[in-house]
């Protein structure tokens, strides 16, 4: 099992010593959690898509209204809705790859199709002899005609950049093929585009509780007297052990992770500086609040997670009160969200009833939760911006309802006062929650407790 215990300094024989451990020793452990080796990884991938194509994306044509749904993607330009589509062993689309869903309801049948030279993995069948027919956009123009869809949906869209994934040179391809009378029957496909994206099955709720308790496990490591060592260690150090822990675990980072320090001798500035701006290799001292921002790529989830941790000083055995006062007023601005997480509302209602409770008890909170999932900031409810505590604009997707079986990176912060320091100090918090027929609950529980370094024998779990 490859698992760094040590600190910083001790990298280099890290590095040295993983390049000694042959693959068999595969899957890896971290805590509890055991990650699986690639060919597991991409057994599980294609169960889980084939049960997404056979359970949830005929609900979701017929939720949406459109029978007949076309993603055109060429090589390297994957559309990102498509991109989710393929099998393991697909990296990227290849050629012009055109997949074609069509939705008999009345019938009760899913046709899966893919005008393409073979079969898009095991879950879409090829519909292209390209010795009976050698022009591709012909041959989708047949597929079209002996169906008489009455609606086709597209992925263009003004409001969701992820629902706009097909390219002008395709529209403009597949509108000149597409006989005139069917033109009035297009229409933009982004609600069920976004459907899809952000919708969870409960096989991938599962994993997802596993793939935070990594994210977890890797933060507590990383904020520990395992790897800091306080006066000597540096922020820009930690950042770089966290991405190394991930790729030597076999996973991947979607964003690079960010430390930053707040200390009783310096001023609260921009809420910006956590993640840009910040100065490079800031020795961590005692004393030293620490924030980070973290998220990890695993079986085509995304993680997104912001905790905070305290240096204890020489005869500290415990964060100062004014800190975990602290921490609590940020778990209670969470609760404020989460409370009005109703079905049906849109992000900036909720937005608006979230900080209004809030302000009302004297907390100065900020709100800009995202969804989550396929993609680190995926598509959905936005439930504000960082810079755009009024609400989001519509193509924002201010105007999109919150629906069950969604997973959201509940991200926010608050400012407290902190008299002892003489100065404001910002809480930052972000946890992965889900959102489902029962309500709101936490993927992998929240951060109620400061982590502490060095850990404490009350906290040596932790």
């Amino acid at each position: 099992m490859v698992y760094f215990k040590g600190n910083i300094s001790n990298m280099r024989k890290l590095t040295f010593i993983v390049n000694l451990f042959p693959l068999f020793l595969l899957p890896l452990i971290l805590n509890s959690q055991q990650i699986l080796p690639e060919q597991e990884r991409a057994r599980v991938v294609d169960e889980i898509l084939e049960e997404r194509f056979t359970s949830l994306l005929p609900q979701l044509m017929d939720d949406t209204g459109i029978d007949m749904w076309i993603l055109i993607s060429r090589e390297y330009n994957e559309d990102p809705v498509l991109k989710t589509m393929l099998p393991a062993t697909w990296l990227n689309a290849r050629r012009r790859t055109i997949l074609l869903f069509y939705r008999d309801k009345e019938k009760d049948t899913t046709e899966r199709l893919a005008v393409a030279r073979y079969n898009v993995g095991k879950s879409i069948t090829s519909a292209w002899d390209k010795e009976k027919e050698p022009d591709q956009w012909k041959r989708l123009q047949q597929l079209i005609e002996e169906r008489n869809p009455k609606t086709i949906g597209l992925n263009f869209s003004k409001d969701h950049n992820i629902a706009d994934g097909l390219d002008k040179t395709d529209y403009d391809g597949f509108m000149a093929i597409l006989p005139k009378k069917y033109h009035a029957r297009v229409q933009s496909a982004e609600q069920l585009a976004v459907r899809w994206i952000e919708t969870r099955s409960p096989r991938e709720m599962v994993i997802y509780n596993q793939l935070v308790d990594i994210t977890h496990d890797i933060i507590a490591e990383a904020f520990s007297e395992k790897v800091i060592t306080p006066g000597i260690t540096t922020t820009t150090e930690v950042e770089w052990w966290m991405r190394q822990k991930v790729t030597e675990l076999g996973l991947e980072t979607w964003f690079h992770p960010t430390v930053d320090v707040q200390r009783t001798s310096e001023e609260l500035v921009s809420h910006l500086y956590s993640f840009s701006g910040r100065p490079d290799d800031l020795v961590i001292q005692p004393g030293d609040l620490l924030h980070c921002d973290f998220g990890i790529t695993y079986l085509r989830l995304n993680t997104d997670c912001q905790e905070l941790a305290y240096v204890l000083k020489p005869n500290e055995t415990t964060a100062p009160s004014f800190l975990i006062n602290a921490l609590y007023d940020g778990n209670r601005v969470q609760d404020f969200l989460t409370q009005n997480m109703v079905a049906g509302r849109t992000g900036n209602e909720i937005l608006a009833k979230a900080l209004g409770d809030a302000k009302a008890t004297g907390l100065r909170p900020a709100i800009y939760t995202h969804p989550l999932g396929s993609y680190g900031h995926s598509a959905g409810t936005t439930i504000g911006m960082w810079d755009a505590q009024g609400g989001v604009m519509k193509d924002d997707g201010d105007n999109y309802p919150l629906n069950p079986n969604t997973v959201y990176a509940i991200e926010l912060n608050t400012t407290v006062h902190i008299p002892e320091w003489k100065r404001d100090i910002r809480i930052m918090l972000e946890e992965a929650g889900f959102f489902g027929d029962d309500g709101f609950r936490y993927v992998n529980g929240r951060q109620t407790e400061l982590l502490l370094i060095p850990r404490t024998k009350e906290h040596q779990g932790k």
